[in-house]
Order: C-alpha cells, then structure tokens, then sequence
C-alpha cells in the first residue's frame, strides 16, 4: 500500500525550496498520489500542520518560508502580515506554476509553511531541519536561501531574489547557476533612481526628498548609492530616515514632520511591504506626497507606485518548483528575471493630496485607480 514517498520542503524570507532527495511515495485511499508540501515563512513562528491524512500519505514534501507572517501561499493573520487579497493573488499565482507543472496542493503535492518573521537567526535552524527531514525542494527569498545553500549543497532550492543572486552567492551566474539553486529575479531595490526621477517629473520643483530606509535589509547600502547619485545628477538634497521597528517608523514620520520634505520615496524592503496600510495611513496624515515600490501601495491608498509584477515572480517560483519536482536540475534551470516593470498611480489619492498628475504620467501607468 505503501511505496517509496517524496519530501519536498521549501523555506525562506520570501523563497519556496524543494529538496529532490530520497523520496517515499504513498496513495490516498481513493487511490491518488499525495505530495506532502511544507511552507517555512520567515515572519512567523510557528508551524501549520499538515492534515493527518497528508502526513501518513506523502509522496512530495514542500516547504515555504518567508519574512512576514502568514503571507504569499499561506493564510494571512497579525500584524506583519500583508492584507488578505495581496497573499490571496500571491498564492494563486504560485500555485498556478505548480499547477501547469501538473502538481495541485491537496491532491498530489502538500504544502506546510513556516514564519520566522525578521528574526533571521532562526533560518540556520530552520534550514538545518529541512535538511535532516531530507525535502524534496526548499522555496524561499535571499536571506532564507542563502541559509539553505549554506546548508546543504544537493536539496533543490528555489529563490526569489530583488538582489542580485550572484553577489549573494546564490549561484554562479544567471545563464548557468551551477550548484544547488536557481530562481526568480525582480529588480525592485535596483529602481530607486528611477523612483526619484519619476517624483521629479511630478513635482519638478521639489528639492528635498526624504527616503525611508530598513537598515536591516540587505540591499540598503546599494539603494541609498544609487539615490544619492540620481539626487546629485537632478539637484536634489535626500534626507534619509532609517527605520526597522514599529516605533522607529513613527519616530520617522516625526522627524519628517520636523524636517519637511516636499516628497517621500519609501524604499523597497519587506519590512515596508508587510507594513503598506502603516505607511499609507502615515503619508496621508502627514500630506506628504510618496512613491513606493509595490503596486499594493497604491491600492492601500498611496500616491504611486514603480517595480516589478510580485505575481509574476511567484508565479515564476511555482513553475521551476513544478520544474524540478519533474526531474530538472537546478543547475540546468538559468535564473528567470521578471522585465515587467508597472507604473501605477492612484488619482484620488492625488487628489486629496491637491495634485495634478502630468498627463504624459498618466499616459505611462499601466494602472491608474480612480
């Protein structure tokens, strides 16, 4: 009744990983092949259990971590998380990849999830257990894949990246990552001068921006780079705000209303995006006109947003998980990078700012909410 099952298991901040490694293959009793998959989040901590039936009857064994709670494939709850339709169309899009791979949560592939929040130290333990439970593929963002990969050097892992994977480590290059890894590549944290510029053609007369910073995130040193090179080449001056708690983000938007900037770049961290509805609402109060990096902003109420398509990225991690759940390598696999870049401008928001959006602006937005 019992043949051999497969583990696949995938943990990260943001990632999805699948471990191909000794597999064990059980039936339902109806008969239908089960993989058991388990979800690892970096933002929460604590274990969802997989269905008693799932746990005798496995044939591949997921796992998903991520940085904020209870987010992207999973159910959504607390404060960390991000609202219900954005981890609703997150989930899908994953779970479509893994759908056309022929794998559908529930019936051939079972999925358990885990969150350690920003508490990065537990990813070495985390990933040390996915190693020991030999999973088949572990999914997840940078900072739990680079634990993983420092883990193990033959469970499949499978990232989404805004950093370059090369300077991470993650792989050897693009085309031909070698090794253990491969994944899904958006170059969010890479825009923020493109950000600024596009404040600039919204407000050419603004000459002091403020950007909110995590300090914590491991991209930040690039991203206050390459804005303060833009600022120089536009003649703007950046004020920098650094926040990485709840109460730092208040004392932020404090010393904002001191220094008052004219405009506000939040940048990209998943601090910031498990905290839109905050930002959002502290923007407003304080009438600060502010683009962010997700399209989620916008739709929470922000002013504009500029970055890639998130639903494309996990929609890319479904599919190379399905991938090597079918037998590829990851070696084989060269990382995928998401081109699709979305401008998104919200008009009532502009409004009650007392804004008029340039029509050449308008006319570039691939979503205008009204």
């Amino acid at each position: 009744m019992t043949t051999a099952w497969r583990r696949l298991t995938s943990f990260a901040t943001t990632g999805l990983t699948t471990n191909s490694a000794k597999a064990t293959r059980t039936r339902l009793n109806r008969g239908a092949d089960v993989s058991t998959a388990g979800l690892f989040f970096q933002g929460a901590r604590e274990v969802r259990p997989l269905p008693r039936r799932m746990h005798q009857r496995p044939s591949y064994w997921l796992a998903i971590q991520h940085n904020q709670k209870k987010s992207g494939m999973g159910d959504d709850s607390g404060r960390e998380s991000l609202n219900a339709g954005a981890a609703r169309a997150r989930g899908l899009a994953s779970r479509q990849g893994l759908r056309e791979a022929g794998f559908i949560e529930g019936q051939n592939v079972a999925v358990e999830y885990r969150w350690a929040g920003r508490q990065y130290d537990q990813l070495p333990a985390f990933a040390a257990e996915m190693v020991h439970r030999q999973v088949a593929v572990i999914v997840g963002n940078s900072p739990p894949a680079m634990a993983a990969k420092t883990a193990t050097s033959t469970i499949p892992i499978v990232f989404f990246s805004g950093t370059d994977p090369v300077k991470l480590g993650l792989v050897a290059s693009f085309n031909r990552p070698g090794g253990n890894a491969t994944g899904v590549s958006f170059w969010s944290a890479a825009l923020e001068a493109k950000r600024l510029g596009l404040l600039h053609e919204l407000l050419p007369q603004a000459t002091v921006i403020a950007a909110l910073v995590d300090p914590n995130f491991l991209t930040t040193a690039g991203q206050l780079e390459d804005l303060q090179n833009a600022a120089l080449a536009l003649g703007k001056q950046i004020q920098v705000l650094r926040a990485s708690t709840d109460s730092e983000l208040d004392n932020g938007f404090a010393t904002l209303a001191q220094q008052r900037p004219d405009a506000l770049i939040v940048a990209a961290a998943p601090f910031f995006t498990a905290r839109r509805k905050q930002l959002v609402a502290l923007a407003d109060q304080h009438r600060i006109a502010a683009i962010y990096s997700w399209r989620e902003f916008p739709a929470a109420g922000g002013l504009i947003s500029y970055g890639g398509s998130i639903t494309d990225v996990f929609h890319g991690a479904g599919v190379y998980t399905g991938r090597i759940l079918k037998g590829e390598k990851p070696a084989d696999l060269p990382v995928q990078q998401v081109t699709k870049v979305e401008l998104i401008i919200n008009l009532k928001t502009a409004k009650a700012l007392g804004l008029n959006i340039p029509l050449p602006l308008i006319g570039r937005a691939d979503e205008v909410i009204e």
